[in-house]
């Protein structure tokens, strides 16, 4: 195939990969400004899933447009509810999946299929989640070495984040989940960017999976992926690149 078809090809999934996850984005901040109000001040939820589709570069358009479906004249009239499914990949590690869904039957059935077909089950509520912690999760990037180690740890650690990991390519500044807003506002105000600003389920410890359980484990991420009910993977185990 000539190179620029391989170019075409991958440039198409990556746009459909994050179109895919604007519209999954789009679906959180619809309901949670639904349940809480428009005003992001007065209702936490809101602010952090508009924090979050912020640092993926989510256009403003977009999120107006959810806020607007959910009270405003355009007002939708669909419910979601929010639920976390636990269970256990090839090999037994970890995972938990986080769904938005207007037909708990059918999101149920969805996820228990996915487990199955690749070698996983779907457990019980609370069969893996002790493996977790919640925390909130702000991603800086780094080029170059700036900005530099000693100005974020600094800066991070006064505005009240717990740690911070520092990576060649990033630092990852991780809080409380009720210290999120205050330490993501005051790197801001220092004139930082994130690439990753949430709150998420974050694994206690990491497992490493080589041969034919990695191959099924990445096919069972991209089915989650391609699910619309499905907003979130969190999980125990690291593939290989």
């Amino acid at each position: 195939m000539p190179k620029y078809k391989l170019f075409a090809e991958r440039k198409g999934k990556l746009d459909q990969a994050k179109n895919t996850r604007f519209v999954k984005l789009a679906r959180e901040i619809y309901m949670h400004a639904r349940r809480g109000g428009p005003n992001p001040e007065a209702n936490p939820a809101l602010k952090a899933a508009i924090a979050h589709a912020r640092a993926i570069r989510m256009p403003n358009e977009n999120i107006e447009r959810a806020i607007r479906k959910a009270t405003g004249a355009d007002k939708d009239n669909v419910d979601y509810e929010e639920i976390i499914y636990e269970g256990y990949g090839p090999g037994g590690v970890a995972i938990m999946v986080r769904c938005l869904t207007d037909n708990r039957n059918r999101t149920a059935a969805d996820i228990r299929a996915i487990f199955n077909k690749r070698g996983g089950n779907l457990g019980e509520s609370g069969c893996v989640s002790y493996l977790f912690d919640r925390k909130g999760l702000l991603v800086i990037p780094r080029e170059d070495g700036r900005p530099d180690e000693d100005t974020v740890l600094m800066q991070a650690l006064e505005a009240g984040a717990e740690d911070v990991i520092v990576n060649e390519d990033s630092f990852e500044v991780l809080t409380e989940p009720s210290d999120f807003d205050k330490v993501k506002t005051a790197l801001e105000e220092a004139g930082h960017t994130f690439t990753t600003a949430e709150i998420r389920w974050l694994p206690q410890t990491t497992v490493r999976v080589e041969g034919e359980n990695a191959e099924k484990l990445a096919q069972m991420l991209d089915a989650f992926d391609d699910n619309d009910d499905v907003q979130d993977v969190y999980h125990n185990f690291e593939l290989p690149e």
